[in-house]
């Protein structure tokens, strides 16, 4: 039996009217209110989610998580430690074959991605119970608390920044789009994580931290590019968006949380079976890790590009530049 009819609609051959039997449409009064009322709670939806993120913001502030807001020295090492960040976000807006994204979308997902990083510190800090869990003598709490809270839920507000912004925007209109502004909230999703941990151990030694938050932010930009690039297949490939959109967030959460996990240990393995010193041999883990994950999703965009000009996309895409909606985008444009 075919979907998307049902039986009786099958079955008629047009003479009936079968509104409200097998088949709807707005004719009524309260038809054309529930249309309305659907119509309006999406984007309502995506205000109170972006209300509940600027005061979460205002919440770290006022409790003094960010520091001194006055201190430009503590604003100076912020802005310097997102700066690798910052040029490979760059980089992968540059190596987008289709067109350039307009900064004006770039920024926005950008600051969704600052704003929508209090979620994950909310639901990490209720995940944290994790860390407790013992297996016989090991202790697995940590590892769990990666997999199954840290890397999911930053992945998923990362992802989130693009859903509610760039890709519901007619610019977003290819696959590879997804990439770049997932980037973008993970340069938004990194910067104000890398102001809240040189806020909170700025005492210890402000450059320190700065420096090793430099070398960390990087990450963010690539797992979020990973998610936001299998978020851009969904967009074009309607009837499994929700499966693709899935597996994205699954593949970027995975390369997270194994960061996470193998970050405090990889190091000393590496200082003890070379005669780097334990400071070195973290920056060359770091830069390793990070790179081949760069590289996973550099080779994603690259077999686009490749496809792009083999099929001499551009073409068709300056004669036909209306995406199909997938089913994940609703039914009414918001």
């Amino acid at each position: 039996m075919p979907p998307g009819r049902d039986p009786v609609e099958r079955a008629s051959d047009g003479s009936q009217d079968l509104y409200d039997i097998a088949s709807w449409e707005p004719r009524t009064a309260v038809d054309r209110l529930a249309v309305s009322v659907y119509g309006s709670l999406r984007p309502i939806g995506r205000w109170l989610l972006i209300l509940l993120g600027v005061v979460l913001l205002i919440a770290l502030v006022a409790v003094g998580a960010l520091g001194d807001v006055r201190d430009p020295a503590v604003w100076g090492f912020v802005l310097l430690s997102a700066v690798p960040a910052l040029l490979l976000a760059a980089y992968f807006r540059r190596i987008d074959v289709t067109s350039e994204e307009p900064v004006g979308l770039l920024l926005g997902t950008f600051v969704l991605g600052v704003l929508f990083a209090g979620f994950a510190g909310v639901l990490n800090d209720f995940g944290s119970i994790l860390q407790a869990v013992q297996f016989g003598t090991f202790g697995v709490g940590s590892v769990l608390f990666f997999y199954l809270v840290v890397g999911p839920v930053e992945e998923t507000v990362k992802l989130l920044a693009v859903r509610l912004h760039p890709y519901r925007s007619d610019r977003f209109d290819s696959v590879v789009d997804g990439a770049v502004y997932g980037a973008a909230a993970g340069l938004g999703f990194a910067t104000i994580e890398n102001a809240l941990y040189i806020a909170r151990f700025a005492e210890g030694g402000v450059f320190s931290i700065a420096f090793v938050r430099a070398l960390a932010g990087p990450g963010h930009v690539v797992y979020s590019g990973i998610a936001g690039y299998y978020l851009g297949l969904a967009k074009f490939n309607r009837e499994q968006a929700g499966p693709i959109v899935v597996k994205g967030i699954l593949i970027a959460a995975f390369v997270h949380a194994t960061y996470n996990a193998s970050v405090g240990v990889a190091p000393g393995i590496i200082a003890d079976a070379t005669d780097l010193s334990m400071g070195l041999s973290f920056v060359a883990y770091v830069v390793l890790y990070v790179g081949a994950a760069g590289y996973y999703l550099y080779r994603k965009i690259d077999r686009y590009r490749a496809a792009y000009e083999a099929f001499d996309a551009g073409a068709e895409q300056d004669a036909d530049a209306s995406p199909e909606r997938a089913e994940f985008d609703g039914s009414i444009r918001d």
